[in-house]
């Protein structure tokens, strides 16, 4: 199968998982618009490729009122053609509860609204572009295996993911009601060999880019599955806590919704 989108817009498309997927796109055919804060590595990028095939925009998703809205207009009218969106954007940061005093609740806010809010804010601002056309679009999400399992070490990362990824569910199982045909996809990685865990952003660790799957073997697995039209895609260590649990939790959920809906048919005018 070919990957049935014309154009995808990438935010977080700086580095790591969002550079090397913004890659792939270009290189079969797909063109892309890249969003992201550091301008010097969205030029590098534009300039490599081209911009027959490559469109970027500086942006930043902490910028939830300020920004977001207008950035939507922006994008969609300048690219009425845009199908794929791809929420991308994330940090991990350490906190330790056990000495309290060493816990910054503004780093703390911030990985929230990066990993999380922005992305609800995003999909309310983009949602009426797909829905509004007349072939399959599609939202996807970066989330990660600690949207399923928990780390110690990175409460907020762990809860963060797991919002984003019981958010994806409902929101899943909402646009079916909805006009379009719009599909919702989540990216589970495991631990990528990224900047994500880099000792610029954890100086705690030991070259912590090396911790993890190879990014282009996670990619390369990441854009066969999405050509495959997979809607949930868990790769490696993820892929196992997928199929050791969450197959039936959201076999759970779909049941739950069912009866509620029934319910609430009952009691809504």
């Amino acid at each position: 199968m070919s990957f049935p989108y014309k154009k995808a817009l990438i935010i977080g498309a700086t580095s790591g998982i969002g550079k090397a997927l913004a890659i792939k796109f270009v290189e079969n055919g797909t063109k892309v618009v890249i969003a992201g804060r550091r301008k010097e590595n969205l030029d590098e990028f534009a300039q490599e490729y081209g911009s027959e095939m490559v469109d970027s925009r500086v942006f930043d998703v902490m910028k939830l009122e300020q920004q977001i809205p207008s950035f939507a207009t922006e994008i969609t009218t300048a690219h009425p053609d845009l199908d794929f969106i791809f929420v991308n954007s994330g940090i991990q940061r350490p906190f330790d509860f056990s000495k309290p005093s060493s816990v910054d609740l503004d780093i703390f806010d911030t990985e929230l609204i990066t990993n999380y809010t922005s992305a609800v804010h995003l999909t309310r601002a983009f949602l009426p572009h797909l829905q509004n056309k007349f072939t399959q679009t599609a939202l996807a999400y970066t989330t990660s295996q600690m949207a399923l399992v928990p780390m110690m070490r990175c409460p907020n990362y762990g809860a963060s993911k797991a919002a984003l990824h019981h958010f994806i569910l409902a929101l899943r199982t909402q646009v079916v009601a909805g006009p379009g045909d719009v599909k919702v996809l989540e990216i589970y990685p495991p631990a990528v060999q990224t900047e994500l865990h880099d000792a610029k952003h954890q100086p705690d660790l030991k070259d912590g880019h090396l911790i993890g799957m190879p990014l282009g073997e996670f990619v390369d697995e990441v854009w066969g599955r999405l050509k495959g039209g997979e809607e949930q895609i868990a790769v490696g260590s993820a892929g196992k806590l997928y199929n050791a649990f969450e197959v039936k939790r959201q076999e759970l959920y779909r049941d739950m919704t069912e009866m509620l809906t029934g319910l609430l048919k009952m009691f809504l005018r």
